[in-house]
Formats: structure tokens, C-alpha cells, sequence
């Protein structure tokens, strides 16, 4: 498997000509590129934080695991990524492209927006003016623009994460890998930040693995949620969200999102009582 690469409102869809992200181009259909079988994870000295778990992943979709911490949420990112190898069961994937967006944003602090940006199409060997233009169009769709030029220390914590998304996205991943990006941000900058991820999934169509402990986030976000155990973490259960893209906030607000999001909150709970 490859290994992974290491506060302000973004453009609309309609600015981007992306009110329905399937005018003017062909999405194949859903394919699986990601599919765990078995597939566990003991550490040396005994501690077992995987086992038996089971998780197909397709194209376009976009699939947010829930669970406790310690359970192996950030463990499954790290064996879909090549970053660790699985002690038992297999890890099948068919991608060549993966982004990683980690729970810190992972920024050089002597590079600027722009060359942090830059940094993965750079170590690709992608020639300048080619990762330049990347760089620039994926700073244009976080909402990072007058920006490029402001070093780490200059950002606010959304923006950082901006940063690392715009990073990821210049290597136009298949499949992106989110672990708890969101976690340490305040309320506000967090649904901000869930919007804007929402609509580039709509526009771009990648897949995604997103791991989190809110689960209105995952609802939020996914075309569906998944509920591990504690610790050695399995798979308890799955809830398809079939809410259209791109979704209002007020959405968090009806009948219907509070239900599913009282299902999934009480699978987690029964599981680990």
C-alpha cells in the first residue's frame, strides 16, 4: 500500500460553478477503494487495539467512525495510510493517491501558507509552476486567499487547518483520511469548518474516512456513520445518512437529523454500557 502523504468563508458553490457538483462532468460510479476484512491490531507487549473488524469503502462516499477513545479509530487511519502494518486479517486498497489531514495541522513554521501548500506536490517532484497552480487553486476553494504570504504563527487555528486541508487537496487525493481534524477547535470554527469540508466532498467527489467523537459531526457530514466498540475496537453498527448534498446547518435542527443522531448516540452507548 503507499504510504500517506505527510473564521473565513470560502467561495460558494455557485462561485465556483458547483451549485449541482454533476453539471458539466462524469462521475463514474461508486467503486469500492478501500476494504478492511478481519483485520486487527496488537501492539508490542499485548495491548490489542483492533479485532475482527470489517469496512468497505467506496468512491464518492464519505464515512465518519465513531467510537470511545482508545477503541482504534486513529489506528484504522494509520493501516489504510501504509503507516502501520495490520498483526491479523487483510487491508485491500485500489487508489494511488491518499490525503491525510491529521488532528494537528502540521505546519512547517518558517514556510508560509503558500509553500506549506506547496510542500507535498513538492516533495512529488511536481515542477513549480504545475504545484504553484494547485496550491492556488486549492487556496482559492479553502477560502485562504490574501493569505498565502502570512506564516503559521499568524493563523488562527481554523485557518491552520485550511492550510492542511489546501495541502492534501494539490495531490488531488482519491481518498482522504481525516482524523479528528476538527476536535480542538471552538464550536462556531468547527461548524464552519464542517461546512466547507462538506462542500468541497460535493464538488470534488472524493472519498473519505473521518474519525470523530461528535456524533453531530459525523451525521453532519457522512453518507454514513459507523460505531466502534471500546477497546479492542470492532465494528458495533452502521447508519446510511441519506440526507441530499450540500446540506443547510438548520438541517442540525429537524426532527429527522435529531433522530438519527439519537440512533447513533444510543448504539454508542449500549455498546460500551
Amino acid at each position: 500500500m503507499p504510504a500517506a502523504p505527510a473564521g473565513i468563508a470560502g467561495p460558494s458553490l455557485e462561485e465556483l460553478g458547483l451549485t449541482d457538483p454533476t453539471i458539466g462532468r462524469s462521475i463514474p460510479p461508486p467503486r469500492v477503494i478501500l476494504r478492511f476484512t478481519g483485520t486487527g491490531m496488537t501492539f508490542p507487549g499485548g495491548t490489542t487495539a483492533l479485532e475482527d473488524v470489517d469496512l468497505t469503502i467506496r468512491s464518492g462516499e464519505f464515512v465518519s467512525v465513531v467510537g470511545p477513545s482508545g477503541c482504534g479509530k486513529s489506528t484504522l487511519l494509520r493501516i489504510a495510510s501504509g503507516l502501520e502494518e495490520a498483526t491479523a486479517g487483510q487491508t485491500w486498497l485500489d487508489i494511488q493517491r491518499i490525503g491525510y489531514v491529521f488532528q494537528d495541522a502540521t505546519l512547517l513554521p518558517w514556510r508560509t501558507v503558500q509553500e506549506n501548500v506547496e510542500l507535498l506536490a513538492e516533495l512529488e517532484h511536481i515542477p513549480k509552476a504545475e504545484r504553484t497552480r494547485r496550491a492556488n487553486e486549492a487556496i482559492k476553494l479553502v477560502g485562504l486567499e490574501g493569505f498565502e504570504g502570512h506564516l503559521p504563527k499568524m493563523l488562527s487555528g481554523g485557518m491552520k487547518m485550511r492550510t492542511s486541508l489546501a495541502r492534501s487537496l494539490t495531490l488531488n487525493p482519491e481518498l482522504f483520511l481525516f482524523d479528528e481534524p476538527f476536535g480542538a477547535l471552538d464550536e462556531i470554527t468547527r461548524e464552519r469548518l464542517n461546512d466547507e469540508l462538506m462542500r468541497l466532498f460535493a464538488a470534488q467527489h472524493f472519498g473519505a474516512l473521518f474519525i470523530t467523537h461528535s456524533v453531530q459531526e459525523a451525521v453532519y457530514l457522512s453518507t454514513r456513520v459507523v460505531v466502534m466498540s471500546g477497546r479492542p475496537g470492532h465494528i458495533l453498527d452502521e447508519f446510511p445518512v441519506d440526507f441530499p448534498y450540500p446540506r443547510h446547518p438548520d438541517m442540525r435542527f429537524t426532527g429527522e437529523f435529531a433522530e438519527l443522531s439519537g440512533k447513533v448516540s444510543r448504539a454508542l452507548r449500549e455498546g460500551h454500557s
